[in-house]
This record gives C-alpha cells, structure tokens and sequence, in this order.
C-alpha cells in the first residue's frame, strides 16, 4: 500500500510546523556512551548549520528565524566501521539518521524531517588510492568535489565531472543525488562515471559493490543507492573513473533568433553521435544573464570540444555546420571563456535570496524531444506571475531529449511571503511536468521540494521502491520522510 502523501507542497509544509510534540532525547547519552561524547555535537552552532541546506525556501526560513527541520544531535562520522556501529545502533532503538554531505542541496535532501541525528561524513576526506593505469581514484566520501579535482590535476588528471556546486558538494552527495555535471554531454552523469563504493546498510552491515569495469552477475546492485538521497544506507567511499586533461580544447557562442532553432540543433547534434563536452543553450531571457549584456536580444549556444586536436577539430566543423543550417551565427569564444571562469558563482541566487523578501528558484526537469519545447513554454506562462524574470536554458542533451531549467528572480514584500511563493511555484511546476509526462528532476533530486509528487512521477514502479526500502530498512531511519516513503 502506498503511503498517503500530501497533495500540495504547501499542505505537506503545513502539517510539518504543526508537529510539536517534543521527542524522548534519552538515547543521547548512550550515543556518547557508544560511539564517544568528541562524536556527539549538540551545540546550537553544529544544530543551526545542520538545519539548513541551500533550497530557497530553507533560506528564507533562516531569515525568519524560522527551523522546522532540526536534528538533535550531530555525529562526525569518521569511519565506515564507526558508521556501522552507529547504524546498528540507531536501527535497534528507532532513532532516525540523516546523511550530511556538503549541505548543498537545493531541494531539502539532507534536512532531518523527522530530527534525530544528522550523520556528517565530512571528516572523510582522504584519497585512499589512485590507479594511474586503469584511470581510477577511490576517495572517502565526505571529499570536497574542488579539492579532489586540485589533486587530480596536479597529477594531469581531471574528473569531468563539475556541477555548479563544485566547491561546496561533496563524492558521496554526488552518488546519493544522482548528481550531473556540466560536461555530461560527452561524460555523463556520477552513475556513468562511479566504478564501485562501500556503503553501510542501515542495520550495520558494510557492503562493498562488484569492482570491475563491467560486470554481468545479476542487477547492478549500485543502482539501489545512487539517488537514493541516502534513504537506503550510508556511502562511505566511491571509486570513480578519472581522465587525463584533454590536450586541446575549442570554444564556440552562436546565436540564435528562436528557441526552436536552438533545440533543432541539439537534437540534431545529438542524433549524429557528435560529443562536444559543453552544450549549453539559453533562451533571448537568460541570455543576457549569459553574456553579462542586458541588451541582448537573442538566443545563445555555449560549445566547448576537446580531446585528440585532429578529433575535435572535426566535430567542431561539424557541429558549426548544423548551426548554420539553422540561422546560427557564430561570435566567437570570449563569451564561453568568461562564463568557464564564473561558472561555479552562486552568488545572484544568493544575494538575492539573503535579501527580505528576494525571491530566487532553480527547478531542473527533463523531456524527450518531442515534448520539451511545449513543457517549456507553458512553465515559462505559468511561472511568469512569479517573479520579475522566468529565465530558461537546455543543457545535459541526449539523443532522447535534454534538460531544461527554468529559474526565477524576483522581490517580495516580505520573506513570509517569498516563502509562501517558493512553495507554489514548484507546485505549479511539477503538476505541469507530471501532466505533460516530463522527469519532475534532472538531477537534483527529490528532496522536500518534489516531495508531493514522486508517486505520481514514479508510477506503478514505486511499490518496488517501497519494497527495497522496506527490506534495507525495516524500522524507516535513514532519512525517513523522503523519496515519498
């Protein structure tokens, strides 16, 4: 039987601040005892920064004072043994357990809906291995995404895996996320890019996944944890591919007079089998943000190739060739540069968001291409009330279809009222997703934010979900009130 879940995010968030019944925190004490009291932080400072994470909506109740989601205690793990006996622990006394990465979730992932202990995996920080031969490193889990990416190329190597959270996410927020980097039109996402992990099922036991570049033995068992959101255990380390720096690299902007024109030529770019590592296409709104011109009035494509010269000198050629069949002009690279060297600055959504009232939202969702372009335009109407811009671009391609994110910018009279808005807008969003059959999430993941909707997005294939929870996790404390479960 499926759980029932709220109908709206706003009644869902609603009945969250009418919980107020105080918990029995008599488990506290024999945490300390277990695992020792230097593990154990319940200081106001570790609570505060463990109640927020980077969601709009959680920013805004920061502003307001406001903490809905709190843990009772933080615990610094420190070890995938220390994590087991912690686990096992907290599943024979009911005691919810919430995986911390980075805190850089945009949707609430990592907030403790139901309190408890917040597990914080950052102190994991080491690289365990590198094989210079088979292009892998294995690193613990809580290792800042920039800082692995320093050390690898201090050794010529290079993930190829960059989210705009770079800096301030972490390998095993990435594997729990389902996580997608900018270059993933050439690279993939973390689940193309993951070799094996170890991760802690929440009654103890430490597991290890099949370490082999490619195997046949049964289902690919990875799958049960990446973009779990750490419902179905704890990964403590991951073992990812690596790359050597490409040796050359080309960048192109070209313009666009239509959306339509722009998507023909991803698609199309797409369908050849072509991996430019950079495609990023902005609609005449969000160009401007793009190219840093508020008078600019068309559409822009960001490419970018790289790899053996001779290679991606002929995908270029050929990938120009497909713009200019679509009214493409091409204007050089400068614009491409400039956006590589700010493209990990958050700061527009954050200053806007530290403001009262300043309403900012990101909201990922993704199509086939024969769907995209109407999904498109009836969340950019249904979205425009909102806020002062509805930008939008496409980016992560396929020979399927592609990604679109719509974000918003706008002021409020007031926090509270910014905060009722957040709620709505991703409402109204993911009902025309769900309506019009596209992925309520890119990669992002499901969170607080897509809470009300992941049976719906999910179908006839969420009593299997429900089913591999209830097997891992039969007492519900790994980040219990999430992935509609």
């Amino acid at each position: 039987m499926m759980n029932k879940q709220a109908s709206s995010l706003k009644e869902y968030m609603k009945d969250a601040f009418s919980n107020g019944t105080k918990p029995d925190l008599s488990w506290i004490d024999e945490l300390k005892a277990l695992i020792g009291a230097d593990a154990v932080l319940v200081d106001e400072e570790t609570i505060d920064l463990h109640s927020y994470d980077a969601w709009p909506v959680a920013a805004k109740w920061k502003n307001q004072g406001k903490r809905p989601f709190a843990p009772d205690v933080v615990v610094q793990a420190h070890s995938a043994e220390q994590v087991s006996k912690l686990l096992q622990w907290a599943n024979e006394k009911n005691v919810p357990v919430t995986p911390w990465g980075g805190g850089s979730s945009v949707t609430g992932q990592g907030l403790p809906s139901k309190g408890g202990i917040v597990l914080d995996t950052m102190s994991m920080d080491k690289v365990i291995a590198l094989s210079d031969e088979s292009l892998m490193v294995k690193v613990q889990a809580g290792k800042y995404g920039h800082r692995l990416e320093e050390e690898l190329n201090a050794r010529g190597y290079t993930l190829n895996h960059s989210p705009q959270s770079l800096d301030r996410s972490t390998v095993g927020g990435w594997v729990a996320t389902r996580a997608m980097g900018q270059f993933s039109s050439r690279y993939g996402g973390i689940e193309d890019l993951i070799v094996a992990f170890t991760v802690v099922l929440p009654t103890g036991e430490i597991v290890e996944t099949m370490n082999v570049p490619r195997g046949a033995v049964g289902p690919d068992l990875r799958h049960i944890f990446v973009g779990a959101e750490g419902t179905m255990g704890v990964v403590t380390d991951v073992t990812v591919k690596i790359f050597p720096i490409a040796e050359f690299r080309l960048f192109e902007a070209v313009t666009f007079d239509s959306v339509e024109a722009g998507v023909t030529v991803m698609r199309q770019t797409m369908r050849q089998g072509l991996k430019p590592f950079l495609v990023r296409f902005y609609d005449v709104v969000e160009a401007r943000h793009a190219m840093q011109d508020k008078t600019f009035e068309k559409c822009v494509m960001f490419l970018g190739f790289e790899g053996v010269e001779t290679v991606a000198m002929a995908e270029y050629t050929a990938v120009m060739d497909i713009c200019a069949a679509q009214g493409g002009e091409k204007i050089g690279p400068a614009p491409v540069e400039a956006w590589m060297d700010r493209r990990f600055d958050f700061s527009t959504v954050e200053n806007i968001l530290a403001e009262n009232g300043g309403l900012a939202e990101t909201i990922e969702i993704a199509h086939f291409w024969d769907g995209i372009l109407e999904t498109y335009y009836e969340l950019k109407e249904a979205l425009a009330p909102y806020a002062a811009e509805v930008l939008g671009h496409f980016s992560h391609v396929y020979p399927q279809g592609t990604s679109l994110y719509v974000i918003l910018l706008g002021k409020d009279t007031d926090d509270a009222t910014a905060e009722a808005n957040l709620l709505e807008i991703w409402d109204v969003a993911m009902r025309i997703c769900v309506k019009n059959g596209a992925a309520i999430s890119h990669h992002h993941g499901s969170g607080l934010a897509r809470l009300p909707y992941v049976q719906d997005a999910l179908g006839s294939s969420m009593p299997v979900l429900q089913k591999v929870k209830a097997a891992l996790d039969p007492n519900d404390i790994m980040n219990p009130g999430k992935l509609g479960l």
